[in-house]
């Protein structure tokens, strides 16, 4: 399945129905009157989070959603049905954002979160309810109000408890592999991840969602590489993982570049828990390894782990601080409403 963390789409709510003009005509009734019912009410637009998805491929194929207007009032004081409401159903971790980008019109984090985005507009009124003491045989009646429309953008912003930052070939995706069931993309170049990744860790009777994101390089948050774009899938992640390579030629200057990336791209990445860990350690031997791991932790302040996601070295520990760091799992599952019953996705 493509991944796709963006569309742009349109949507409508119904009009309501025009109201009816109607007069009472009954044999054996010597007196009649208006009887016009009033319109119904347009349907709306209602947008839902839906579990089991982390793509919105489909809204590059389905654009438009207009919900279908109310229908016209009829006689003997009869309303319109109502337009069916539209429900258009988005991943867990869908914002909605105006056209401009720049606001923030509804965010979904639980799945079965609903949230009414556009209400049909009323239906006209009837010609029996313009009818006065001076006006027994009014004609006049409602057209219905119009319904509202807007262009939208929809950005996904993946859920997971844990999220893989570093330089590009610092490790990540064969770290991904080696914990989860992912088969991310692994290659000796720069930029073998081109899309976020997800993965299942199941480690000590524990399960948590780890995020992969393409790697960061300097200026990125200006718009540098291809890792600025999806900073966001790592925003609602409870820990970061900083991956760094040892074999680069200065592994603490790698450390300050992703640093400095975090900090300036905002949205509180670089105050989150980090864990950090200097990866591909089997290559090298052990007093080259303590060194670089002084180095890092003088300048982190933090623990600094070995680690190497080809061998293996390291996985437990990594995987006991990310645990601990993430908190307990009844805790994190009323965060996320994980008891929350699944349904089959489709876009409405």
């Amino acid at each position: 399945m493509h991944f796709l963390d963006q569309a742009k789409i349109f949507v409508r709510s119904g009009g309501g129905g025009p109201g009816a003009v109607s007069f009472r005509r009954e044999k054996f009734m010597e007196y009649g009157g208006p009887d016009g019912g009033n319109g119904g009410k347009g349907g709306d637009i209602i947008f839902e989070a839906v579990p089991g998805l982390n793509t919105l491929i489909d809204f590059r194929y389905t654009q438009h959603f207009r919900a279908p207007r109310g229908s016209g009032g009829a006689g003997a004081n009869r309303t319109g049905p109502g337009g069916r409401d539209l429900v258009i159903r988005v991943p867990v971790g869908t914002q909605v954002l105006s056209e401009d980008k720049e606001t923030v019109l509804a965010d979904f984090t639980r799945p079965g979160q609903r949230e009414v985005f556009l209400r049909g507009g009323d239906g006209g009124r009837g010609n029996a309810s313009y009818k006065t003491s001076t006006n027994r045989a009014p004609r006049q009646h409602g057209t219905g109000w119009p319904g509202d429309e807007a262009w939208v953008w929809l950005r996904l912003k993946l859920l997971a408890d844990a999220g893989l930052v570093g330089l590009p070939n610092a490790g990540k995706s064969t770290f991904i592999n080696a914990v989860t069931n992912a088969n991310a993309k692994v290659g000796d170049y720069a930029f073998t991840t081109t899309r976020p990744q997800l993965g299942v860790v199941s480690h000590k009777q524990r399960e948590f969602v780890i995020a992969d994101i393409p790697g960061l390089i300097e200026g990125a948050a200006e718009g540098a590489g291809i890792g600025d774009r999806f900073l966001g899938h790592i925003e609602r992640c409870r820990v970061l993982l900083h991956l760094i390579d040892s074999h680069v030629d200065d592994p603490v200057a790698a450390y300050r570049i992703v640093r400095g990336e975090l900090e300036n791209y905002g949205a509180d990445l670089a105050e989150k828990p980090e864990v950090i860990a200097l990866n591909k350690a089997d290559l090298l031997d052990e007093e080259l390894t303590a060194a670089l791991i002084a180095e890092l932790e003088a300048e982190s302040g933090a623990k600094v782990l070995p680690l190497s996601g080809a061998t293996g070295q390291g996985l437990e520990a990594v995987l006991d601080r990310l645990i601990a760091a993430i908190g307990p799992a009844e805790m994190h599952a009323q965060d996320t409403g994980d008891d929350e019953g699944s349904r089959e996705w489709s876009p409405i």
